[in-house]
């Protein structure tokens, strides 16, 4: 059996569907999940984006590197956004497949939606069968994918993001096959870029969405990849050791992937989101200066990489669930002012984050990913409190409503400095259906 063309044309069979219309109202909001965070995170890393220039000297052209105000070439474009749409590590993704989606997929899908006056409806489209692909190759070969060491956004991202583009520009299959053979070459993802202290984590993404670009520009020239890419010694044993790797279907569950995505209420990785919520929770019960110490029992995936207390900096502090945990019982949110690095040297913060200490727990390791959960246990001198969040707030069991995403859309675009006249353009824009992505890019 030919793997690979087997997991296309179930790729395919999701893109000839007419989509439902939840589905595709879903997807609007994870276009503008995906501006917001990234205009935020350009503002982010402004300084670092300061020196790129200067030394990169990257080529202009007439394509918007979105949150930086300047128009580039094509890969530099493509590149730039995904590298400041993952730079606050609030986008959204999947526990199950550990994946972050919308931000290598759009970054690559949106410059080229508008140099070829794609309509916004139809680069949903070609989106929504990207998530369905990234999502699930990644289901297919995690969580021994990511204990191998491999960052799933950076390997299955790059497949489904040439899937995606090949469709919305109207690829022959022999074509879409080839761009996918390239991916399958290309795709890479090194997870050790979470610990100590690296702030590569974003360049995963920022690769992941050139690398889907190249693989359509070799295949629209004509060169051929191995009639099975993904078999044999082929992508599935690279990423797992194995040959007898079974991709699971299409539709898990019977629904999209992108409406198994989670919308991020707090700035810092999805593995410290359970633990962020109950200590907001218990803030009515207990004063941040009365703690002793605060335990914290979670699923086993979630431990390694995310239980340091020592925090060199912003990205090691959303890495942190000690630190993101001190953050919401001390201030009762986790937003984008409180991973600042001015912020993570507070005393009270530092002093705070050293007394937690985060556990694998077996029962809850059992669980997941059905449930993503955390048990939080706070002693002071005298009492006791215990806190278990099961879903936390974004979830797709527990999602944002309409008022706090519009909410959170506003707040990041706020913090990257955009007037709010602008920022409701483009909201209205992602919702016109014959919108362009020409239309909306010249609102920002």
């Amino acid at each position: 059996m030919n793997k690979s063309k087997e997991f296309l044309k179930a790729i395919n069979g999701i893109y000839a569907a007419p989509v439902p219309e939840d589905v595709m109202r879903r997807s609007r909001r994870s276009l503008l999940d995906y501006i917001a965070v990234t205009c935020a995170g350009a503002k982010f890393q402004e300084k670092k984006l300061e020196k790129y220039f200067e030394f990169a000297q990257p080529e202009g052209g007439s394509f918007k590197a979105i949150g930086t105000h300047r128009e580039l070439a094509l890969k530099e474009s493509v590149f730039l956004n995904g590298l400041n749409g993952h730079a606050l590590d609030f986008d959204d993704g999947t526990n199950s497949g550990i994946i972050h989606l919308g931000s290598p997929i759009f970054s690559l899908l949106i410059p080229l939606a508008h140099r070829h006056g794609i309509r916004m409806d139809d680069m949903l489209k070609a989106a929504i069968a990207c998530y369905e692909a990234s999502y699930t190759m990644a289901i297919s070969i995690q969580p021994g994918h990511k204990a191998t060491g491999y960052h799933a956004t950076g390997t299955c991202g790059t497949l489904g993001v040439a899937l995606a583009a090949s469709h919305m520009l109207g690829f022959s299959e022999e074509e879409r096959f080839q761009a996918f053979a390239c991916a399958c070459v290309a795709a890479s993802g090194m997870l050790k870029v979470l610990d100590d202290g690296s702030e590569l984590k974003p360049y995963n993404v920022a690769k992941t969405a050139l690398l889907g670009l190249t693989a359509l520009q070799l295949a629209k020239s004509g060169f051929v990849g191995h009639a099975d890419p993904l078999g044999g010694r082929g992508f599935l044993k690279m990423m797992t050791g194995r040959e007898d790797v079974e991709i699971k279907p299409v539709l898990q569950n019977g629904t999209y992937a992108i409406m198994k995505s989670y919308t991020k209420p707090y700035a810092s990785c999805r593995y410290t989101h359970p633990s962020v919520e109950a200590a907001i929770h218990m803030r009515e019960f207990v004063r941040p200066e009365d703690v002793e110490s605060i335990s914290i029992k979670t699923y086993d995936l979630a431990v390694s990489g995310h239980d340091h207390t020592e925090i060199p900096g912003s990205y090691s502090a959303k890495m942190s669930i000690p630190y993101a945990t001190a953050v919401g019982l001390i201030f009762g949110r986790a937003g984008l002012r409180e991973f600042e690095d001015d912020m993570v040297r507070r005393p009270d913060l530092i002093d705070l984050t050293r007394k937690i200490k985060v556990e694998a727990d077996s029962e809850l390791s059992a669980v997941f990913p059905a449930i993503q959960a955390a048990v939080v246990t706070i002693k002071t001198s005298s009492v006791e409190f215990i806190q278990r969040i099961d879903f936390p707030k974004g979830e797709p069991e527990n999602p944002l409503t309409e008022e706090e995403f519009r909410d959170r859309f506003d707040a990041l675009m706020d913090y990257a400095g955009i007037n709010r006249s602008i920022s409701s353009k483009v909201f209205e824009a992602a919702h016109r259906r014959e919108a362009s992505m020409g239309e909306l890019m010249m609102s920002l």
